[in-house]
């Protein structure tokens, strides 16, 4: 039986005469993400000494990801610098030189980022007919249109009718049809391709939120999120670099791998047990007894903190949230966790001995013709591929070879990770002979692809505003424990950062460099006099 160990240099209540014999306070970060190496990097730089940071991986990164095969480095997580102007990662990125690779193609201005701006998307049915280039065009400037409309409801207060549920999905579907079937210049059967094409589209913005569907994605909230001014860019050595930088300044020390956090016990809430423990460790210090969170290891550590700063991903929360916090979190945290969403995005890289798609191909694109009427995006386990929305085509050549990047996400993503390589392999190599009408595609000689889903570390991609849900709803995630307003105890025991935690920038990795940049700061301002 593995006996538990308390770590022996903690200190009292950091408010108290702790304070005044300036001393510093223990901190531990969990997660060694973007969220937690920004915290422990801003909190180092500014003079504080006792920062550990736990992470429960055998690496640092978190939903950064980068894989090399060859020449090539592969993105399973993040892959692209969403804007420029003000953005943290974009700064150290350029002030690092990770951008002088990157091609003007690789600079993409448009909505939907694909790897290159280079060519044309190639809508396919899966009759194997391309549709005409001015019927996607039509059909994109219209559902362009729409979109722009889903931003006002939040921007403009405009009122939700009931006839959306107030849904970006139904919402879409629903004005994007009535709209198509009216235009009295389009045939039956051009009509049917473009109320077709209404699915592809969603099931790409469903990729795009991380949703299981743009159905639960609120339209009330949608327009929330802000999008920084700039160019979209690629990071052709790898986003892993941005995690090696921020990770340049932390001494090795501070950061420990494997190292999984069983349960977070706040509120000197652990203390009697703490006592027992200590009966069996003669050198436990006698002011460790009473420290107001002690961090609960899988492998029996129990470490003793001032604060703590959680940075594991909303579906950890979700899952693990009754069972991590002792004592159970607030019931209005708790109902933000749950109204909240979170799901997968999962990519496919299929690397291709010789290219079979033409030279201006940027993208093929999976048009169902039977979906023309179709109102849900949710299919039996054994057509999960019908969710796979479009297969990029990575670019340069010379830099990646002939590569293809195709997503799935949502429950049809979790279904494709139990599948093996083989399997999926196969699948999609079916689906592009059909799509191409092209019946010789070679198997692909290599196939990569992520699992954020089924991934205990993690359990999906990133966050979106459910329906139900609301920018309040990130706010009081991130609000720390216990309130100030209902304790007269240490504040900010437990603090809460990611990007789940940021009201404007969810789902980004700017928007985790600046929540954890964010409860650093919480800090520095409350030990200003001791750091000077």
């Amino acid at each position: 039986m593995q006996s538990c160990e308390i770590s022996g240099d903690s200190t009292d209540d950091p408010l108290s005469s702790g304070l005044r014999r300036k001393r510093q306070p223990r901190i531990v970060v969990i997660g060694a993400g973007l969220a937690g190496l920004s915290a422990a990097k801003a909190l180092l730089e500014s003079g504080f000494t006792d920062v550990t940071v736990l992470e429960a991986t055998d690496r640092i990164g978190g939903r950064v990801q980068s894989v090399k095969l060859g020449h090539a480095t592969f993105e399973l997580g993040a892959t692209w610098i969403h804007g420029s102007h003000g953005n943290p990662v974009y700064h150290l990125a350029e002030d690092n030189g990770l951008l002088e690779e990157t091609t003007d193609d690789e600079r993409s201005v448009g909505r939907i980022s694909l790897y290159s701006k280079n060519g044309v998307a190639y809508h396919l049915t899966n009759n194997g007919q391309r549709i005409p280039k001015d019927v996607v065009e039509e059909f994109s400037d219209l559902y362009n249109e729409v979109y722009n409309l889903t931003q006002e409801f939040f921007q403009r207060g405009k009122p939700v009718n009931a006839e959306s549920q107030n849904s970006v999905g139904v919402f879409t579907r629903d004005v994007v049809r009535k709209r198509v079937k009216a235009d009295p210049d389009d045939t039956e059967a051009v009509k049917r391709l473009k109320l077709a094409m209404i699915q592809q589209y969603l099931k790409v913005e469903s990729c795009e939120s991380s949703s299981h569907s743009m159905d639960e994605v609120s339209l009330s909230e949608f327009g929330e999120w802000t999008e920084i001014p700039g160019a979209h860019h690629i990071i052709p050595c790898g986003f892993i670099k941005i995690v090696e930088i921020l990770a340049r300044s932390i001494p090795e020390s501070v950061i420990q791998l494997r190292k999984p956090v069983k349960c977070i016990h706040w509120n000197q809430s652990v203390s009697k047990e703490i006592e027992r423990v200590a009966d069996h460790n003669s050198d436990l210090p006698e002011e460790d007894k009473g420290s107001n969170v002690f961090v609960e290891c899988e492998d029996c550590e129990f470490i003793p903190a001032d604060h703590v700063i959680v940075t594991v991903s909303l579906g950890v929360l979700k899952k693990r949230h009754e069972s991590l916090f002792h004592p159970r979190l607030p019931e209005e945290k708790v109902m933000a966790i749950e109204k909240l969403g979170i799901n997968t995005t999962d990519k496919i890289f299929l690397e291709f001995e010789e290219p079979f798609w033409s030279s201006e191909c940027n993208s093929i694109q999976f048009v169902w013709e039977d979906e023309a009427e179709s109102e849900s995006l949710t299919y039996p386990e054994e057509l999960w591929y019908k969710k796979i929305c479009s297969f990029d085509v990575l670019y340069p050549p010379e830099r990646y070879g002939y590569v293809l990047s195709g997503w799935i996400c949502g429950e049809e993503a979790l279904i494709m990770e139990k599948c093996d390589d083989e399997t999926v392999a196969e699948t999609c190599t079916e689906m592009l002979r059909k799509f191409t009408g092209n019946p010789n595609i070679p198997k692909p000689r290599r196939i990569l692809r992520s699992s954020w889903g089924s991934n205990p570390n993690f359990h999906g991609s990133y966050s979106y505003t459910q329906v139900g849900s609301s920018g309040a709803d990130v706010e009081k995630l991130a609000k720390p424990l216990p309130y100030a307003e209902s304790s007269k105890t240490t504040p900010m025991q437990v603090m809460f950062s990611g990007e789940a935690t940021h009201r404007k920038y969810y789902s980004t990795t700017h928007g985790a460099v600046l929540s954890g940049q964010r409860e650093a700061a919480h800090l520095i301002e409350m030990y200003q006099d001791l750091l000077q």
